[in-house]
């Protein structure tokens, strides 16, 4: 009986459980009717309970493989990962911040980028990041249509900044006029012998319209007036940076963080006598073109974003916008 089930078993896995067929090869191999009917209940019912069988188990895979549910895969509480987007004047700051801030806390994440302050504030209102950087104010345009979709602006003080104008160092021109400097960019001044230069045709370089640089540059140099349709714009500080550093005829203008020996910063006047930009200029605010960078949340920071801004507020983080070449908030 027991040899005679084990060729039954046999033959209704080779023949896909077809029984009636079953049935036919075990009559060829000598197995009486009464038996083959006998085994064929027998094995109806082990099929039976093959299915219900592996239906258990099919559900239970069924629920592993839909994974943990959303409060097993993540912890009560806030999210352990941020978004950073904007200014490319912050950038450098932010990016040495999230890192010191990410090597003291394990296990939370600062993704910082770039793209300028109108890109970031632009990702703020669409509720696309948790931060903007911005290098300038939000316009009255930008805050109402974050309040449109539902966003509270609220706006953090993080360092100060002086927007530095550069030439090349081979440059004998040393200091400018307002008046000097916004005809330059405007387009009223086109030849260096016209600002005690050589006889030498300008190459004025510019951020593109997306930078708050640009923004604050046009506000406050040119007084509203529009740029120049010939000036070269770069969508990066450090392109502005090298193009000067590499052509003597260049002008341009960057945040001081990005200042180093492969430019020269000219001392600005805006009526009350010539000042340099340097880190006490600027924290004084004797440098004309002295500013703020700013963190823009929506609503008063809190969770993961309040920790990291309170972070940059600190001693430490404060001490690390003094390494980045900004200058830090006074006490």
């Amino acid at each position: 009986m027991k040899r005679i089930f084990i060729y039954f078993s046999f033959i209704v896995h080779y023949t896909g459980n077809d029984l009636d067929k079953c049935k036919f090869y075990l009559l060829l191999i000598g197995v009486s009717v009464h038996m083959v009917n006998t085994l064929k209940k027998y094995t109806v019912l082990i099929l039976l309970m093959i299915g219900l069988v592996f239906l258990g188990i099919g559900c239970t895979g069924t629920k592993n493989n839909e994974g943990p549910s959303s409060a097993e895969e993540t912890p009560a509480g806030e999210s352990q990962s941020i978004l950073l987007k904007g200014s490319d004047t912050v950038l450098p700051l932010a990016q040495a911040e999230a890192e010191e801030f990410m090597n003291e806390n394990t296990g939370k994440s600062i993704t910082v980028t770039g793209g300028g302050s109108g890109v970031g504030i632009s990702a703020l209102i669409d509720g696309e990041v948790n931060i903007a950087s911005a290098s300038r104010e939000m316009t009255e345009d930008e805050i109402k249509s974050a309040e449109a979709k539902g966003i509270n602006p609220v706006k953090t003080t993080i360092a100060s900044d002086g927007i530095t104008v550069i030439v090349n160092p081979s440059n004998p021109v040393s200091n400018f006029t307002f008046d000097q400097l916004r005809g330059i960019y405007n387009g009223s001044i086109s030849n260096w012998k016209e600002v005690g230069g050589t006889d030498a045709q300008i190459s004025v370089i510019s951020r593109d319209s997306s930078s708050g640089t640009y923004k604050d540059f046009q506000k406050d140099v040119l007084q509203g007036d529009e740029y120049r349709p010939d000036a070269l714009t770069q969508p990066a500080t450090g392109g502005i940076v090298t193009e000067v550093s590499q052509n003597t005829n260049a002008i341009g203008y960057i945040g001081f963080a990005y200042l180093d020996s492969s430019v020269k910063a000219l001392s600005l006047d805006k009526g009350n006598g010539s000042v340099t930009p340097t880190a006490e200029s600027i924290r004084n605010g004797s440098y004309p073109l002295s500013r703020s960078l700013y963190f823009y949340t929506n609503g008063e920071p809190s969770g993961l974003t309040k920790e990291f801004t309170d972070f940059v507020l600190s001693e430490k983080g404060q001490s690390i916008v003094s390494t980045v070449g900004y200058i830090p908030l006074k006490k």
